[in-house]
């Protein structure tokens, strides 16, 4: 071997050596930087003809674990799902405030019961009835303000999706603009590890917003994928769109979160997203939220209409001069058909005499009043020639009984065979002495059956939307209201047609309450909402998403209610007695010591009723009283397992990312011993130089 061979030997290893330490270097002044990648200069020897000439750096590195990085990404998406999943509904729970204490949501509810209770005791007490009133209004004016408060929260999610959206975009745009400065310097054969170290920190940043995948590009860099393969960067840039929707309420229908891939594909983000933080902020806005909502929606519903129960059962002394019904969105003759039993509408005067009654005895879709037949066409005229000057009328979807002048109207059902349809009785269906009050159709135990008409305008039409699990759109389609005789048979036909209706998706039934009932197909099931609905039931002016619960308007309920405002202004209007059709002739049928109306209100509570389904929970029939106490249990169990699961994913993402930093970080006893071994070797080379130069001298003064 030749002295100069000795050199470049020599040489080659200090060059190595120093690069080395330079390396090692980086790696220790980087001990504390977060997300730092300890770098890792690959060296080898090389050889000239055979012969070892020196040694090389082939190339300086990361020290990635691709299992490990792979694992720690996941973990970051879950726990970024999980823990904004919890954020949120964590708020929405703490509305309700502690199940536990006076002052919380649910136990306003018992004290509504209990101010009946005390009220009806002491049935002339003008304080006591304001108490009541004044609690029960204070119910449902806190209903609407936690109502108001889970949309405000999905405002909120919507809100963070737009700057997840925005902030996806950016980190893309990084990653893709430092992948062509990677691919740069690997051509160049230059040092590429600060821009990939960048670039990691990028990614994990961007694991936290949507579940990714990673490979390498044999050109450099990396390629970037949704957990469902949507090309995010490696090809260029991805591109996504949201358009947020502003003000937010139970009904709004919410736009897609739309992605351009480099190749120009474009398709919904959501396909087969799995977690990350859009992820979570999509299942609180569109899964945990409306299901809050649409059971204080239920709720609400059940506690008005029990108390509108007990109420219609009732009268005030002296009663109401004119009964106003609320809207049945039907018209008379399809809301009369159907009644069964007995009721009795009577004129009382001021006394509490009666002067005038009409006893209805009804059958079907036929009717007696007083012995003279009748028919739900012919109901009002046959009413009011029995009531004595009483005057029955029927205006846009609402009955109303006015008394003579100087009396009142006061009406009751029979002991033995109470008037009934869909579970109310006469009164009641109609809301003619309603104490709590909406602003829109509550009911959607409508009573209706297939034959009966449905009242709405043949060529309006529905739009429907319809979502798969992911809340990817699967296809908006509206549906005409069909020409014929008018029936809900021929309208069930039309909705559930599988080329002009929903019957690609799902299908709609009526129950015998008059329920209608959306069941989409497939597992998991499509999800229906409805974006605009240009029907108007004649003579009601309601529409078919107001009238049978479509969508949103189920979970909108609970911020409609309020106490009847003629009760609200004059306590003395709330009725805690009831009529006695036994009086003797000239005798009070109404008293104002009698309490048995405010008995019935007290104990509403612990009648048992029909629940429609709501919020994932199926329909079920008990008391008010157990169906609050089992949705304020699921809240905080709900709450109780969002917070286990974003505890456990923060865990295993810590342990993850420690097992990661573990093997990817700087571990400071092994850079000094990698320092003291490189130290070493370029002492070793420089002696080696030193060598072969005095080799050099001594070969020179022998020449000379």
């Amino acid at each position: 071997m030749s002295l100069n061979s000795i050199m470049n030997i020599a040489t080659s290893g200090m060059n190595t050596a120093q690069t080395q330490l330079r390396v090692v270097s980086d790696n220790v002044s980087n001990v504390n930087t977060p997300g730092y990648i300890r770098k890792i200069a690959d060296q080898q020897s090389w050889a000239s003809q055979g012969t070892g000439a020196g040694v090389e750096i082939a190339r300086i590195r990361l020290a990635t674990d691709r299992f490990l990085q792979a694992a720690s990404l996941n973990a970051g998406a879950d726990a970024g799902r999980q823990s904004v999943r919890y954020e949120l509904f964590n708020n929405i729970q703490s509305q309700f405030g502690d199940p536990g204490a006076d002052s919380g949501f649910f136990a306003q509810i018992d004290k509504i019961f209990s101010a009946f209770s005390t009220s009806a005791e002491n049935a002339t007490s003008g304080p006591l009835r304001q108490d009541a009133i004044w609690k029960t209004q204070a119910m449902f004016d806190e209903a609407a303000r936690v109502a108001k408060e889970i949309q405000a929260t999905r405002e909120e999610a919507d809100g963070r999706l737009r700057s997840a959206v925005d902030k996806v975009n950016g980190l893309v745009e990084q990653i893709e603009k430092l992948n062509v400065d990677i691919a740069k310097a690997n051509v160049v054969g230059t040092d590429s590890t600060g821009a990939e170290t960048a670039q990691a920190a990028l990614v994990n940043e961007l694991s936290e917003l949507l579940d990714v995948r990673i490979t390498t590009r044999s050109i450099g860099g990396i390629e970037v994928r949704t957990g469902a393969g949507i090309l995010l960067a490696g090809q260029g840039a991805a591109k996504l769109e949201y358009q947020r929707a502003g003000a937010v309420s139970a009904e709004t229908v919410f736009n897609q979160i739309m992605i351009t891939e480099p190749n120009g594909q474009r398709r919904p983000l959501t396909e087969g997203l799995a977690s990350g933080e859009i992820k979570g902020l999509l299942e609180l806005r569109d899964v945990d939220a409306p299901a809050a909502a649409e059971r204080l929606g239920e709720m609400m519903t059940r506690l008005a209409d029990e108390l509108n129960r007990a109420h219609n059962a009732s009268s005030a002394v002296p009663p109401p001069a004119i009964l106003n019904g609320r809207n049945v969105g039907q018209s008379l003759e399809t809301a009369l058909a159907g009644f069964t039993g007995k009721t009795t509408i009577t004129t009382v005067n001021d006394q509490g005499v009666i002067q005038n009654s009409a006893e209805i005895v009804f059958s079907g879709g036929t009717m007696t009043i007083n012995g003279v037949a009748s028919t739900p066409a012919t109901f009002l005229a046959t009413l009011n020639g029995q009531l004595g000057g009483a005057t029955a009328s029927f205006i846009d979807g609402r009955l109303s009984i006015q008394a003579p002048a100087g009396q009142g109207v006061a009406i009751t059902d029979d002991a033995t065979n109470p008037s009934t349809k869909a579970g109310r009785g006469f009164s009641h269906y109609f809301g003619l002495n309603d104490l709590v009050s909406t602003d829109r159709p509550a009911l959607y135990d409508t009573g209706l059956t297939p034959a009966s008409q449905h009242g709405f305008t043949p060529g309006e039409t529905i739009k429907f939307r319809f979502t798969d699990a992911s809340g990817s759109r699967i296809r908006d389609l509206s549906v005409t209201v069909p020409a014929g005789a008018g029936t809900m048979a021929e309208m069930l036909t039309a909705l559930n047609d599988p080329t002009t209706g929903v019957g690609a998706h799902g299908s709609f039934s009526m129950n015998g309450a008059g329920e209608l009932i959306f069941t989409g197909h497939g597992a998991p099931p499509s999800t229906m909402s409805v974006i605009e609905d240009g029907t108007r039931q004649v003579p009601s002016g309601v529409s078919m998403s107001d009238l049978f619960g479509l969508s949103g308007a189920r979970a909108s309920r609970a911020g409609g209610f309020s106490v009847r405002a003629d009760i609200a202004k004059d306590p003395s209007k709330l009725a805690l007695a009831q009529l006695n059709l036994g009086a003797a002739a000239g005798t009070p049928a109404l008293s104002k010591n009698d309490g048995g109306g405010g008995r019935l209100l007290a104990k509403a509570d612990q009648n048992a009723t029909n629940f429609s389904a709501a919020g994932g929970a199926g329909g079920v029939n008990m008391s008010l009283a157990r169906y609050a106490a089992e949705f304020s249990g699921e809240l905080g169990g709900k709450a109780t397992i969002a917070k286990t699961r974003a505890t456990s994913a923060s865990a295993l993402y810590h342990e993850a990312s420690a097992r990661r930093s573990s093997v990817e970080g700087v571990n400071m006893d092994e850079e000094l011993v990698l320092m003291t071994t490189y130290q070493q070797a370029f002492n070793a080379s420089a002696r080696l130089i030193q060598a072969a130069s005095e080799m050099y001298d001594t070969l020179i003064g022998m020449m000379r």
